[in-house]
């Protein structure tokens, strides 16, 4: 039989025989092809920002990272299969302001979004703006929401779905703006290009990257762009911000970003942040970014999370104070 003291050396050395497989993961990581699950189609603005920045991962760590796109509403399919993934770092999720919303939006997902990932850094931000047909009466943000308050509910706003980032936006705004105006959800950014452009809508609120043709055509004049800055895609484009009053602190843009299995070792994580940071610093990608409508934009894990955590809590708040349904 073993002594007492026997019982407690053998104690104290457990922990450390039960670390000894994580360290030698990270310490050997990367060992194999990494995968890059993207919840949306190929071609997007999502799944290109995978590819640019996928391909200088795999420079830096020595094995290629391979693209899966799962795309599903809410982005559910990937979070899952990348939630249940081993975690060694080998398997890699591309989140979004998407993803905030869904884990405000959806009653249950197969995964606890702020417990079940390791955010590793983000990737880049993209802007929302407010629009109006090129032949419009309205010429400034203030002209809109003086308009709007001196004739509660007659402004309409189109957006995508219900439940979209740009449609949660769009119910944001008229909130903190104090307008009473209709927020008309439409299947997709096309017809609500049209319906302002045929005068059934007053204004429009979307991203700002697949307007710009619209934009730089003259089919649609921006009004303010939703972020804390002006943006480098239209730089004499006021922040709605600028309009001063409620909106003074008025900052929303949309964001992607990376995470992992959240029992991935600290080491792999860092690894991961340190070379996904790398990448977006290079004059190349940046660029690559840009012509995207993307503004390259690093951060550390915490840094992600901290993002994250907001998100959730102000969708949540929207969705509540909207009355739309949970899905």
């Amino acid at each position: 039989m073993w002594s007492k003291r026997r019982l407690l050396a053998a104690g104290a050395f457990l922990p450390a025989i039960a670390w000894l497989p994580r360290q030698a993961a990270a310490q050997s990581f990367p060992n194999k092809p990494i995968k890059l699950v993207v919840p949306n189609a190929a071609g997007g603005a999502a799944d290109l920002t995978a590819r640019t920045v996928g391909q200088k991962l795999a420079d830096a760590l020595g094995q290629p990272v391979v693209i899966d796109n799962r795309p599903s509403a809410g982005g559910i399919v990937a979070g899952e299969a990348v939630a249940r993934s081993p975690a060694d770092g080998h398997t890699l999720l591309l989140v979004s302001s998407g993803t905030a919303v869904s884990a405000a939006l959806f009653k249950s997902l197969p995964f606890d979004t702020q417990k079940d990932f390791a955010p590793v850094s983000m990737l880049a931000t993209f802007d929302l703006g407010i629009v109006v047909a090129q032949d419009s009466r309205f010429k400034t943000l203030g002209e809109l929401v003086a308009y709007a308050k001196a004739n509660p509910g007659k402004l309409n706003i189109g957006t995508p779905q219900i439940g979209t980032t740009q449609n949660l936006a769009a119910e944001l705004f008229k909130s903190t703006a104090g307008i009473d105006a209709q927020i008309v959800p439409f299947n997709g950014t096309p017809p609500v290009i049209t319906a302002v452009r045929g005068g059934q809508l007053d204004a429009m609120l979307d991203i700002l990257g697949p307007l710009m043709a619209q934009i730089h055509g003259k089919a649609l004049r921006p009004l303010a762009v939703l972020g804390a800055r002006r943006t480098a895609l239209l730089p004499d484009l006021p922040a709605a911000r600028e309009t001063g009053g409620s909106l003074a602190n008025f900052d929303l843009a949309s964001w992607n970003g990376l995470a992992v299995p959240a029992a991935t070792p600290k080491d792999v994580v860092a690894r991961l942040s340190k070379e996904t940071n790398a990448a977006l610093a290079l004059p190349d990608v940046k660029q690559k970014l840009l012509d995207l409508s993307l503004l390259a934009q690093g951060s550390t894990p915490e840094q992600l999370a901290s993002q994250l955590d907001r998100e959730i809590k102000r969708w949540s708040e929207v969705i509540a104070r909207a009355n739309i349904p949970k899905q």
